[in-house]
């Protein structure tokens, strides 16, 4: 059994791998301008070819590519720490309404900094996400304590998620007009217009708080058979709740900050890694998930701009598009 859980854990590895790579090709090589593999091994590798296609895939395509790798997988790791922290399959950023939070609070801070004439660093918009992940879960937590059964609580989300984006919408109409064009773009949700710079703070924050997840495995695999269960295995139940949402905060945050608020990611991957899988052990779930976020963000990004092109879809719209359907096959599945 175990030999064959191994090959399961390694072609399931291998197969998102190689999606991932076939991704890739294709979303460099899609657009008004195409590429043979070998012209995108020139101009990558060797950092040769025609200057316009040079440029079109340095300062284009592939700042955008990684964003959507390195954001997808951060909100899939995101939805299932969040899923394992309330013991719910369908928690997620989006779901709960903390990628709602989130923008109002980004809103907010854009209109005001536009409104005096100044640009939002990468900081500030990442700092302003987590404050409004933060107020979201804040509100989430205090429900939770009154709230027994999960359905309830899924549903206060979706609700503080309305009232969130009813906010964000009422401050829109009194902003100035520069100002709702700039807003209504980003939370459209997009990876479009994403720069080295943002995708140089993209992964430093991504990637410390996937490794600190990871580091997380061992006291997840207790908390998931009980809370007290891990305690008696010494975990520090407080402690680890406190850490567990501020990692999927910081991560959900820094997705909504550079990519707008992106829906059913969170939920619909990582139960797709599982079924895949056939395991919830978080040591290979969290890369797995990783892996699956980056894979389904580029293949949702790759239809968002080329089906209807030039006009480009919103991200959400697409990741709603092949992620409800899987959220709704888990509810059935659960009922029966």
């Amino acid at each position: 059994m175990k030999k064959k859980a191994q090959i399961r854990y390694t072609v399931s590895f291998l197969i998102l791998a190689v999606l991932l790579l076939l991704l890739f090709i294709w979303n460099i090589n899609a657009g008004s301008v195409h590429l043979s593999v070998k012209e995108i091994f020139d101009i990558i590798v060797k950092k040769t070819g025609e200057q316009t296609a040079y440029n079109i895939v340095w300062q284009i395509r592939l700042p955008r590519i990684l964003a959507a790798i390195l954001l997808g997988g951060a909100l899939s790791v995101s939805g299932f720490l969040l899923q394992t922290f309330f013991g719910n399959p369908i928690a997620g950023p989006f779901v709960l309404g903390i990628s709602s939070g989130a923008k109002l609070v980004v809103s907010l801070v854009m209109i005001f900094l536009l409104s005096k004439g100044i640009a939002s660093s990468s900081a500030v918009m990442i700092l302003a996400a987590f404050a409004g992940a933060m107020i979201s879960m804040g509100f989430i937590l205090l429900v939770s304590r009154k709230v027994k059964r999960m359905s309830m609580l899924v549903i206060c989300g979706v609700m503080i998620g309305y009232i969130c984006s009813a906010i964000t919408d009422f401050v829109v109409t009194f902003a100035d007009d520069s100002n709702i064009v700039n807003l209504h773009n980003w939370s459209m949700g997009s990876f479009s217009g994403t720069s080295w710079g943002n995708v140089q703070v993209c992964t430093v924050v991504v990637l410390i708080s996937l490794v600190l997840a990871f580091l997380m495995s061992k006291p997840i695999s207790a908390y998931q058979l009980g809370e007290n269960y891990a305690q008696n295995m010494g975990v520090n139940i407080k402690a680890f709740r406190v850490s567990l949402i501020l990692l999927s905060s910081i991560l959900s945050a820094t997705v909504t900050a550079f990519a707008g608020p992106i829906s059913f990611v969170g939920i619909a991957v990582p139960h797709l890694i599982k079924s895949l899988m056939k395991t919830a052990k978080p040591i290979l779930v969290i890369p797995g998930c990783f892996l699956g976020g980056a894979v389904f963000c580029l293949f949702c990004d790759l239809i968002a701009r080329t089906v209807f092109a030039p006009t480009e879809l919103s991200i959400s719209s697409v990741t709603a598009v092949f992620g409800a359907p899987i959220v709704i096959y888990m509810m059935v599945r659960k009922q029966r």
